[in-house]
């Protein structure tokens, strides 16, 4: 199925596709209990003859085995009881327990945990309640630490908050008591299998072919470029379509507390931070990794996101011959990241002045592209802003484009329309430099 397919279905989804809230909700007796746990006991032992098995060899030889367990103890089930007893205890054994089928619903984009008996997920940008859910807290627990350990992560009492991913790199954060209250909470972000192109994203009304064409030759030309917006808005599926545009010849380095970019370019050095371990040693900051790339001769330095003292280091890179550098960071608008970025920059710990902080900001970033997801859930790029310098003490940015919304469809829809503000942005000679020409249809602005 392509992407654009699959969006139009999630568009209507309401028409076409139930929702798990939809789906009658299914009253488990103790028997189906009782046989669950024979059958995921009898499972873990026979499984252990036979180590070494990838994914799939499992799951056949637990189709296998099932089969042979119900001749003998499942006589009284139906074909139907059977088939829903082996496949809650499949994805108990192979992969996430009761929330599995929320994670294989590619219609679903975010799973939140917010207690055993509590889930939630988000479709189409809203939210709705599931009718599955976890035994008890315990049951919690184990599906944590099976998300965590092959990567790397410890949760537990000393540590009760991790960052991490699944194989398919979706974003998964966990928090346990005594931080969480209600017991343990877990959050799932999950990402495309194949990731989107600039194409998908003009398909889904993101952003103009215009404003597309516009930021794949800002990003060819190496000017740096800052992508802003608040949770959820898609800031790292833009960041990943931007770093797409980067030549196949350059060296890229991405730094990132989980990794999540897929870069298809073949030449990448991937960094992740690594959090402090049992007896609070080892940490390996953002901050460490980004003045480490420094001294890994890179073309260019994606960072996932700046939330701290690492922008300092990475506006210094920017401002000392590392053009085309990439991050992304939360504000609500382009003007909110420069203020975010002085804070973060304080951070550091360095009594600098905010005019010399200042100063950094405007000549290390070009470009601000700011994301934002709207009342209706779909994501849009509202604004692409060029960041011109200083006069005075104040950043002077200037709107190249922006999303102008009109109204509302009569199904709840946001109607709007990418506007150019008429004005070429300062940096296009060295665009044309660089031996790209930007039509001047580009810039006409509506009266």
């Amino acid at each position: 199925m392509s992407l654009f397919k699959r969006y139009i279905e999630e568009s209507s989804a309401s028409t076409t596709i139930k929702d798990v809230q939809e789906l009658p909700v299914l009253h488990r007796s103790e028997e189906f209990w009782e046989i669950e746990s024979s059958l995921h006991d009898y499972l873990l032992e026979e499984l252990k003859k036979y180590p070494g098995q990838v994914k799939e060899e499992e799951q056949q030889k637990i189709d296998l085995l099932g089969q042979t367990f119900f001749d003998q103890d499942g006589n009284r089930l139906t074909f139907e009881e059977k088939q829903d007893i082996l496949q809650y205890v499949k994805d108990e054994l192979l992969a996430y327990g009761p929330i599995t089928p929320l994670l294989d619903n590619h219609l679903i984009s975010e799973v939140m945990v917010n207690s055993f008996n509590e889930i939630y997920y988000e479709k189409n940008g809203k939210i709705f309640r599931s009718n599955v859910n976890f035994i008890d807290n315990q049951h919690v627990m184990r599906v944590i630490e099976r998300i965590v350990s092959p990567i790397g992560r410890r949760i537990d009492e000393s540590s009760p908050m991790v960052d991490a991913r699944l194989p398919d790199g979706s974003r998964v954060n966990a928090i346990i008591p005594p931080l969480s209250l209600k017991g343990p909470s877990l959050t799932i972000r999950k990402f495309s299998d194949t990731p989107f192109t600039i194409k998908d994203l003009t398909h889904f009304g993101t952003l103009t072919e215009d404003m597309a064409r516009f930021l794949d030759i800002c990003v060819k030309s190496k000017l740096n470029i800052f992508i802003s917006g608040g949770t959820g808005s898609g800031k790292t599926s833009t960041l990943n379509v931007l770093s797409s545009f980067i030549p196949n010849t350059e060296r890229i380095i991405t730094i990132e507390d989980a990794a999540e970019l897929k870069l298809n370019q073949e030449h990448i050095v991937s960094l992740e931070s690594r959090p402090p371990n049992i007896e609070g040693k080892g940490q390996v900051t953002i901050r460490e990794l980004v003045r480490n790339s420094l001294r890994m001769r890179p073309d260019r330095i994606v960072v996932g996101e700046v939330r701290g003292a690492e922008a300092l280091d990475m506006l210094q890179a920017m401002n000392t011959g590392h053009d085309g550098s990439l991050s992304t960071g939360h504000a609500n608008s382009p003007r909110d990241i420069l203020s975010r970025l002085e804070t973060m920059v304080l951070m550091a710990g360095f009594e600098l002045p905010v005019k010399a902080i200042r100063e950094q900001i405007a000549n290390a970033i070009n470009l601000i592209v700011h994301q934002a997801r709207m009342k209706d859930g779909t994501r849009k790029i509202t604004h692409i802003t060029e960041v011109l310098g200083m006069e005075g003490e104040t950043i002077v940015l200037q709107d190249i484009y922006l999303f102008k919304e009109t109204g509302f469809t009569n199904d709840g829809r946001i109607e709007g329309k990418y506007i150019s503000t008429g004005i070429r942005p300062k940096f296009t000679e060295q665009l044309e430099l660089n031996g790209y020409a930007l039509p001047a249809s580009w810039f006409v602005r509506e009266w």
